[in-house]
């Protein structure tokens, strides 16, 4: 079993940002969450990981509803990764890996596996070179390889990202995704690039205004009008090896300011 969702709504500020969503994710699968900005991906994401509990319907991870499970259960189960990432103190990329540890230590604040642990996310992660480097030294790819690197640590069966290749160039983006699916666990990742989702996303989800538009694979549910219906943009959809690729047709000259 896994992490699911079944009838998810809650309300945020007087707003209702997820109404009525579900979401199961296969064991090991890959999960694209879609949708413009404000559609309730990011709200999404807190619910699933237990951050905030909906106002109805539930949670589940196992088939066990989160309020009833304890944090330290969820940190040993649930990784998340947010859009960002600061940090006053200087810390290391090690030392940043290493509170992904912290749900496994015992009463005496000691982990028998830590160092084991540790060296295997950072050479999983491409890091092991960059262990004593400091946070305000690394580049945008390598600070969220490093967030990525801590949230393994903790040695999840679920892997939530919000947003993961957001202020990242092309090369770091690909880089970032190609890592995260790799990863032998059930990943579910927030994205505004439909492209990107398409090449590497098993399964999609799209959200707008807070309920699911569509669902299903990138091939059968990215299509030419959903781009339009959800995000207000004339495309052309073909498929590629089963892989859809979106092309953004420019707004029609009419519709530009007199002048321009």
């Amino acid at each position: 079993m896994t992490l699911s969702a079944e009838n998810v709504s809650w309300t945020r500020g007087g707003n209702l940002v997820v109404d009525d969503v579900d979401i199961r994710p296969r064991a090991g699968q890959t999960v694209g969450l879609l949708g413009p900005n404000g559609s309730g991906k990011s709200s999404l994401l807190r619910l699933l990981a237990g951050i905030s509990r909906p106002d109805r319907g539930t949670v589940a991870l196992d088939d066990t509803p989160l309020h009833r499970l304890g944090r330290r259960t969820l940190a040993r189960r649930i990784a998340m990764v947010g859009q960002h990432a600061h940090t006053d103190v200087d810390i290391t990329v090690r030392d940043i890996v290493r509170l992904g540890r912290i749900p496994h230590r015992d009463l005496f604040g000691t982990d028998p596996q830590e160092d084991e642990t540790l060296e295997r996310v950072l050479h999983a992660t491409g890091l092991t070179e960059h262990a004593h480097r400091t946070w305000h030294t690394l580049s945008g790819g390598e600070r969220q390889r490093a967030q990525i690197a801590r949230a393994l640590a903790q040695e999840p069966t679920e892997l939530l990202l919000d947003e993961p290749t957001n202020h990242l160039d092309i090369a770091h983006q690909l880089e970032i995704l190609d890592l995260i699916t790799r990863l032998p666990i059930t990943t579910v990742v927030a994205l505004h690039d439909l492209n990107l989702a398409a090449m590497f996303c098993d399964y999609v989800l799209v959200l707008d205004r807070g309920r699911v538009a569509a669902h299903g694979h990138p091939a059968d549910t990215l299509t030419a009008e959903l781009v339009h219906d959800v995000y207000g943009v004339r495309a052309t959809v073909t498929v590629d090896d089963g892989v859809p690729v979106i092309r953004y047709r420019r707004p029609a000259s009419s519709q530009l300011p007199a002048g321009r």
